[in-house]
């Protein structure tokens, strides 16, 4: 079920209200869904029967059936991994199986809906892009720092903020043609939402990796939603964050391939000063 709740969250906005009333039946009830005919489903919401359809095929499915099938193929292995929570009476090692099978999870997730994620645009945002800011605060700030790692080699200058003042300040001086790129675990930090706000005010553009139905979302240019369940009880959030990881791979990737050939001669560039640094190093070593 749980990339079928991703596409209806992304989709959300867009439905129509009689839409939106199945969307979010689904969403409450995913279980009893299985067991229905369109009919049964419309009569439930109180909708036609062609407002089920439309709904399904806007979500990106051939139809009904082909909706009910995606759901079927979901419902178990969500309610037999990722909804299995730590506790402290597991042992270490059925605890650890149980954080890796549920970042697994998470990753098939969204990879099973990287079709409606805006890599294209995206990637053609940041190939015209003047400077790329990468933002987040706490275990965020980690995967912005990480995202400058990647994309600095593709000879787009970027840096990172990742404490309150310097995101507060880089986006006071934002301007036009500069791409930020914010990422938020809850998406409701306001200290992100203000300096979202004030880069768009002052002409950059925003791209937000966060929940799809957070304010970060709502007020950023571009969403790629990170809409992941976690267990936080026992251990900080890893799978929201691996996601955001992951997406951010793929947008590089997506940003090197429209870029061409300038990309991979600074890519290769780069590696080739990499391993003359590695052989200087063992030969003085030796």
């Amino acid at each position: 079920m749980q990339a079928a709740s991703l596409i209806i969250k992304q989709q959300r906005d867009r439905l129509s209200p009689s839409e939106t009333r199945v969307a979010d039946f689904i969403l409450s009830e995913p279980n009893p869904i299985s067991q229905m005919s369109v009919g049964e489903l419309a009569r439930r919401v109180g909708v036609s029967e062609p407002t089920v359809i439309r709904l399904c095929r806007r979500l990106g499915y051939k139809g009904f059936r082909d909706f009910k099938d995606a759901l079927l193929t979901r419902i178990t292995p969500s309610n037999t991994v990722l909804h299995r929570e730590i506790s402290t009476s597991d042992s270490l090692q059925l605890a650890a199986s149980k954080v890796l099978e549920s970042c697994a999870r998470s990753l098939l997730d969204v990879s099973s809906i990287s079709q409606n994620l805006p890599f294209e645009t995206a990637a053609e945002r940041l190939r015209s892009a003047s400077h790329i800011v990468f933002a987040g605060l706490g275990a965020s700030g980690l995967v912005a720092q990480d995202a400058v790692h990647k994309f600095f080699r593709l000879g787009i200058p970027c840096r990172s903020a990742v404490d309150t003042p310097t995101i507060l300040q880089s986006a006071s001086i934002a301007r036009h043609g500069e791409t930020f790129v914010f990422v938020s675990q809850t998406g409701e930090w306001p200290e992100l939402i203000q300096a979202l706000k004030q880069c768009k005010d002052q002409g950059a553009s925003t791209i937000a990796l966060t929940r799809s139905d957070s304010a970060l979302a709502v007020a950023a240019d571009m969403v790629f939603a990170c809409d992941v369940d976690e267990d936080t009880h026992l251990y900080t959030p890893m799978n929201s964050r691996l996601v955001a990881l992951a997406i951010l791979d793929a947008i590089q990737v997506s940003l090197a391939i429209a870029l061409g050939e300038p990309a991979e001669t600074n890519l290769r560039a780069s590696k080739s000063t990499l391993n003359q640094h590695i052989q200087t190093n063992a030969s003085v070593a030796s």
